[in-house]
């Protein structure tokens, strides 16, 4: 039986080793006692910004940070080749299951991932660039698995874009990346938290040049 979680438990990550250890806990409640209980926002909003900007050329997909594979869910029903990448192997057996990706791939996304380069036609990410996570060094990584022309559509938290250095980051590679677009969107719905519930985040849209 898992540990009842709650968001205090996902800001408090620190380290890859943290998110390993949260994850393994609680990934067979994951999506009741996270994702339907805060009414959490991300993955739809993800799914639904990438079918504003796609194009049938946008594909294989990869999802950064699948955890459970809820944006999987949503981008299924366009018919399009989706992969998954996370570091909990838990999180990833749940995504499994739900029957959305062709691939699943059990990852540490700071170090250089084992896929090669320009193979992929777009990448999604809900959730990932927040606190204790993945930061914007990442970027390098997924732009070399990125082939020319490929989809970007992630979520950064909003309080971590200037803070992390994301802001500093897609300076560093725009000369790599079309211009930006930027959505602010609420991370849960009907949410009580009082420290988190009116969180937000950005999406940022680009392609790689």
């Amino acid at each position: 039986m898992s540990e009842k979680k709650s968001l205090k438990d996902v800001y408090s990550i620190k380290t890859p080793e943290d998110s390993i250890n949260l994850y393994r806990s609680w990934a067979s409640s994951y999506d009741s006692d996270f994702a339907k209980q805060n009414d959490y926002r991300s993955p739809i909003e993800i799914a639904k910004y990438f079918d504003k900007y796609s194009n049938n050329k946008d594909t294989p997909i990869l999802d950064v940070g699948a955890g459970t594979g809820l944006i999987g869910e949503y981008l299924k029903l366009s018919s399009r080749e989706i992969d998954a990448i996370d570091i909990s192997p838990e999180m990833l057996n749940i995504a499994r299951l739900k029957n959305c990706y062709s691939k699943i791939i059990e990852a540490d996304l700071t170090k250089r991932l084992l896929i090669n380069d320009n193979h992929y036609g777009a990448i999604v990410s809900a959730g990932t660039f927040t606190h204790g996570h993945v930061g914007p060094d990442v970027f390098d990584e997924l732009l070399r698995v990125t082939r020319s022309g490929g989809l970007f559509v992630l979520t950064i938290h909003y309080k971590l874009y200037k803070k992390a250095g994301f802001d500093k980051k897609l300076l560093e590679i725009k000369k790599s990346i079309t211009k930006p677009s930027f959505h602010e969107v609420d991370v849960y719905g009907n949410n009580p938290d009082k420290d988190h519930g009116n969180d937000k985040v950005i999406i940022v849209v680009f392609r790689k040049d």
